[in-house]
């Protein structure tokens, strides 16, 4: 397995301090020392596999940490705070992502059997090491860079694979779940859904609950359960993300940016965003905004 992994390392050596396209659907890569303001953020929902150094993640209360030949799976959108390390030798730290398509997961799940429930948990995000096979996967996925002709009719096949080699881990459970509708995650994955899209509206739990085809206090269980936040939680931590991506692209002062985001006072806003992020608010902006410009890179998220 050390012989894909330094493949693997050595397919994904051009990847910059970013999420950097690869030519393969879905398939991402990023390397080195990323910007501390591009690591808080929403996630996508994924399959993240370490090569190199280390990260942590953290969402609520609780963080996972990720070495090399583990990955971490993503099964929901969560608002999230990052931290990544090189390895004890220096070397910068190196992954590859899968974004998950639901749809995807469901066509392969119908061509098996529903994964073990003895690993079942219930949070949406969680590591594991990393089996040969799945590394076998990985390798035979980032060669397509080279070979970009041959993506349209192998890319999915490989996708498939790596799929398939999760669904058949600790883990597979979370990709069964987003998939099926029917399950508690998937409920909640909906409900995300529509706090992102109309988080700045006051949050009505009971309707949430009702879409979710759940009782008010069995949906605030699950979703705390879920995504270690309460449902209000996450809909502030949308909020203050983007407030900050307002306030680093110069779109308004304090007080505007507040009201854009849902906020009805800024004094409330300016102490919320100071916790959250370590600085009051035009503070934390120009400091990003300054970091910037002294490494020669975009600020934007």
């Amino acid at each position: 397995m050390n012989d894909a992994l330094q493949e693997l390392r050595a397919l994904a050596a051009g990847a910059q301090n970013r999420a950097t396209a690869t030519g393969i659907p879905r398939v991402a890569m990023v390397q080195g020392a990323i910007p501390q303001h591009e690591l808080a953020g929403v996630y996508d929902p994924m399959i993240n596999l370490i090569l190199q150094g280390g990260k942590s993640m953290t969402v609520g209360d609780r963080t996972l940490h990720y070495d090399p030949a583990t990955y971490f799976v993503m099964s929901v959108d969560l608002p999230a705070v990052g931290a990544v390390r090189p390895s004890a030798e220096g070397e910068p730290y190196l992954a590859v992502s899968l974004t998950l398509d639901p749809a995807i997961v469901a066509t392969l799940l119908a061509d098996l059997p529903r994964p073990s429930a003895e690993n079942r948990g219930v949070a949406a995000f969680s590591v594991a090491a990393v089996t040969p096979e799945l590394m076998d996967a990985w390798v035979r996925m980032l060669r397509l860079m080279k070979r970009p002709q041959d993506v349209p009719a192998l890319a999915p096949a490989y996708e498939r694979e790596i799929l398939y080699r999760v669904l058949q881990g600790p883990l597979g459970w979370m990709l069964s779940d987003i998939a099926t509708p029917d399950s508690a995650l998937s409920r909640v994955g909906h409900a995300i859904e529509w706090i992102r899209r109309d988080f700045a509206q006051p949050l009505r739990i009971e309707a949430l609950a009702e879409r979710a085809a759940m009782s008010s206090s069995a949906f605030h269980r699950h979703f705390k359960a879920v995504t270690a936040l309460s449902p209000l939680q996450y809909q502030k931590r949308l909020r203050l993300l983007q407030a900050r991506k307002l306030l680093m692209g110069g779109a308004g002062n304090v007080t505007t940016v507040a009201l854009d985001v849902g906020y009805e006072s800024p004094t409330q806003f300016s102490r919320e965003y100071a916790r959250a992020f370590g600085l009051p608010p035009t503070q934390d902006a120009a400091r990003i905004v300054a970091e910037a410009r002294r490494h020669g890179v975009s600020s934007a998220p």
